[in-house]
C-alpha cells in the first residue's frame, strides 16, 4: 500500500480529518499530506501513503494555484469568513471604490513581496500554534516573510450595497497565505478585506482534474486503485535519470555513483533502472550522486 492520493478536499473538513478518513478507508496508519488546507477551503490535497510519504516534503514546497473570493469592505479577526467582523468600511467610501483602483492594488501585491502570515495560521509561536494562542485570547504578532505571487488576477467583481466582492486566481510559492492577500488588499485600499471562498486548483504537478472527491474514494471497491504509484509520481515530479545495471546495483545499496546525468545540474533527480523501477532520489555532490532517499 504505497503511492500518492490526490483528493478534492470537501469544505468544513480539516486536512487532519481527511488523513484520518483515508487511514480508515485504506486500513493503514502511514498516511500524511503535502500541505494543509483550511477547513473552509476545498480543492487539491495531496496525500502520501506508505513509503510515498517520503515524497511529501518535496511536493509541499511546490508552487500552488487558487481560486478565491475576496470581500472588500469588512475585516475579520481570522482574515476569512469564519472570524468575527472587526471593522466595516463607511458605505460612502466603499461605494466610491473603483475597480481600476482594486486592480492597481492587486498589481502591488504581485511578484516577490513581504507578507505577514495570518495570525490564525499554523505557525508556531513560543511552542504553540498561532491560531491556538489567538483562540485563547493572546495577541499574536508574526514576522513578515518573503513569498512570491507569480500571478494575481481578478476574474469577476460584484459591487453591491455594503460589499465589494472580487473573484481572483492566484499562483504563488509555498508558504503564501491567500487570507493574508485578502487582508492586505483591503488594507491597502483603506476599506478592509477578508476571504469568503477558497479552492486550491493545483499543487505543483497535480491539478484539480487529477483529484478524486473523498466520497467517491470511500465508495471504491478497491480504494488502492486510486493511488498513483511511487514510480509514476516520482517521474512526474522530478527529472528522470535512467542508469545502467551496474550503477543500479550501487544505488540499491546506497553507494554513490559518478554523476553522469546530462540534464539539470542542481535540484533533485529521480533515478530509475533500465526496467523502469524507481530506485532513489539523488542530487549532485561534486562528481558523484548522493541520495536524500532510497526507495528499494
Amino acid at each position: 500500500m504505497n503511492g500518492l492520493l490526490v483528493l478534492d478536499k470537501p469544505s468544513e473538513w480539516t486536512s487532519h480529518d481527511v488523513v484520518g478518513r483515508t487511514r480508515r478507508i485504506l486500513n493503514t496508519r502511514k498516511v500524511g499530506h503535502a500541505g494543509t488546507l483550511d477547513p473552509m477551503a476545498t480543492g487539491v490535497l495531496v496525500l502520501g501513503v506508505g513509503r510515498a510519504t517520503r515524497l511529501l516534503g518535496y511536493i509541499s514546497g511546490a508552487d500552488k494555484t487558487y481560486l478565491a473570493t475576496i470581500r472588500l469592505g469588512q475585516s475579520t479577526v481570522t482574515d476569512d469568513a469564519q472570524g468575527e467582523v472587526t471593522t466595516v468600511a463607511p458605505p460612502d467610501v466603499l461605494s466610491a471604490l473603483a475597480f481600476e483602483t482594486v486592480l492597481q492594488r492587486i498589481d502591488v501585491l504581485t511578484g516577490e513581496i513581504e507578507q505577514v502570515p495570518s495570525s490564525v495560521s499554523a505557525i508556531k509561536v513560543d511552542g504553540q500554534r498561532a491560531y491556538a494562542k489567538v483562540r485563547s485570547g493572546d495577541e499574536v504578532k508574526l514576522q513578515a516573510r518573503p513569498v512570491t505571487v507569480s500571478a494575481f488576477s481578478a476574474l469577476h467583481h460584484e459591487h453591491g450595497e455594503g460589499y465589494f466582492d472580487v473573484d481572483v486566481e492566484v499562483t504563488c510559492s509555498s508558504g503564501t497565505y491567500i487570507r493574508a492577500l485578502a487582508r492586505d488588499l483591503g488594507a491597502g485600499l483603506g476599506v478592509g478585506g477578508h476571504l469568503t471562498a477558497l479552492r486550491r486548483t493545483r499543487v505543483g504537478q497535480w491539478p484539480l482534474t487529477d483529484a478524486i472527491d473523498l466520497e467517491t474514494f470511500g465508495q471504491l471497491s478497491s480504494p488502492a486503485q486510486a493511488l498513483v504509484s511511487i514510480a509514476d509520481a516520482a517521474a512526474r515530479v522530478f527529472p528522470s535519470w535512467v542508469v545502467d545495471d551496474s550503477d543500479a546495483a550501487f544505488v540499491r545499496n546506497g553507494r554513490r555513483i559518478d554523476w553522469t546525468y546530462s540534464g539539470v545540474e542542481e535540484g533533485i533527480i529521480a533515478i530509475f533502472d533500465q526496467s523502469g523501477e524507481f530506485l532513489a532520489l539523488a542530487q549532485r555532490h561534486g562528481p558523484t550522486a548522493k541520495y536524500p532517499a532510497v526507495f528499494v
